[in-house]
């Protein structure tokens, strides 16, 4: 089920299309990470031994997917807050 958002998220064509975050709890728990406002770093372990190497292989193909996921986080602020903080900078100046 990861995979399918993976590949929703990840997918160009698929653009704006539907992404089955609620087909799992675990996709549900980590949407804000995978398609919000957030960074998220994925760590793909692989092994060098031959007789893991289909795993590997897939792992390799799971975090390339991974990473074609483009997100744009977005500093949340309180308008109120930034205009504060602004004026104290003028104040200082």
């Amino acid at each position: 089920v990861l995979g399918n958002v993976i590949s929703a998220l990840g997918d160009e064509r698929r653009k704006g299309g539907h992404v089955p975050y609620r087909d799992s709890i675990l996709t549900r728990m980590l949407q804000h990470s995978l398609g919000g406002n957030s960074r998220t770093l994925m760590i793909a372990c692989v092994s060098p031994s031959e007789s893991n190497l289909d795993e590997s292989l897939n792992t390799l193909r799971y975090a390339n997917r991974a990473k074609n996921i483009q997100n744009k986080p977005v500093v949340n602020r309180d308008p109120h807050a930034a205009q504060i903080s602004e004026l104290r900078r003028t104040l200082r100046a």
